[in-house]
């Protein structure tokens, strides 16, 4: 038996143009996916997904989820006609879009299948196997919500002609946040697809949008390591403008942000893809916190506290 877990993560900024060469600041949150292979008679391999999920997220995703397994598979250069397998998906980790949970199942599989099979894989290797299971679900995927997943943390993540790189962020204590749920299923393959003809659109424009985030997520960097929370909470929202002004946000994250907002989060956005899924509001404290998630599940709405920027 084989067993691997993989963190969630939410991102702060730069979510949707890390292919673009936009450079992101993610954050692993503490709560995991986790794998179980077993070894068992017949031919090819069964899952048994106990993930606890955002209602329909498991049935949208299924399809993707197959082909995401046989990749990981076919790159592990795992035959499972020889070997079948039983893969039993768990954790703490609510299966929803924007916290990763796809690339935390890859990663999590990968783990549990380098373990079975004895590969003797480096987490670097790792890292790889679970940004090639993420192409099923995101079309050419950038590589961030992997990585936060395989290594935890906060990083500053970028690609740069073409080489995936990333940094520490070190800050002087960890930071609350409040992820909230939409209750849309965003279907992250097609928003590439989406950024492609916001640029084709007006080209000039697209251009300027990016220098300009470019430009916020390095100042977010310098504000987190200065622990100038106000500044990080003021990026924040005026970043989820832009994204709102792009048509990647969606009128339930907005209600969300701005009811945050009005309760004295710092900042509040979108967080991953964009158009359904979560956003991330900004609650240093437990007590903020805590009034923003009770609020928010008050009205229905499904919740994550989580803290970022821990060991």
């Amino acid at each position: 038996m084989g067993k691997g877990t993989a963190f969630g993560k939410t991102i702060l900024i730069g979510d949707q143009f890390v292919l673009n060469e936009v450079p992101a600041i993610v954050a692993s949150i503490p709560f995991e996916t986790t794998a179980v292979v077993e070894r068992i008679d017949g031919t090819g391999w069964i899952l048994e997904d106990n993930r606890i999920e955002v209602p329909g997220y498991k049935a949208q995703k299924k399809e993707q989820q197959v082909a995401s397994i046989n990749r990981i598979l076919e790159v592990m250069q795992i035959d499972v006609q020889k070997n079948p397998i039983k893969i039993t998906y768990g954790g703490s980790l609510l299966a929803g879009s924007g916290v990763g949970a796809s690339a935390a199942s890859c990663v999590s599989l990968a783990r549990a299948l380098n373990e079975e099979f004895n590969r003797g894989l480096a987490i670097e290797e790792i890292n790889h196997v679970g940004w090639e299971g993420e192409f099923a679900y995101h079309g050419i995927p950038s590589g961030v919500d992997n990585t936060a997943s395989t290594y935890g943390g906060l990083l500053l993540y970028r690609i740069r002609s073409g080489q995936k790189t990333f940094e520490r962020i070190k800050i002087k204590a960890p930071l609350e946040v409040v992820l909230g749920n939409s209750g849309v299923t965003a279907d992250t393959s097609k928003l590439d697809a989406h950024v492609e003809e916001q640029k084709a659109k007006d080209p000039a424009l697209f251009a300027r949008r990016l220098k300009t985030i470019t430009a916020q997520a390095l100042e977010m960097r310098q504000a987190l390591e200065a622990y100038d929370l106000q500044k990080v909470g003021q990026i924040m929202t005026a970043n989820h403008q832009i994204l709102i002004d792009m048509d990647l946000s969606h009128a339930r994250l907005v209600y969300l942000c701005n009811l945050a907002l009005e309760m004295g989060a710092l900042g509040a956005k979108v967080t991953g893809g964009g158009r359904g899924g979560y956003m991330n509001a900004l609650t240093p404290g437990k007590d903020l916190q805590e009034a923003i998630a009770a609020a928010m599940e008050k009205e229905g709405y499904k919740v994550i506290r989580a803290t970022i920027g821990g060991s």
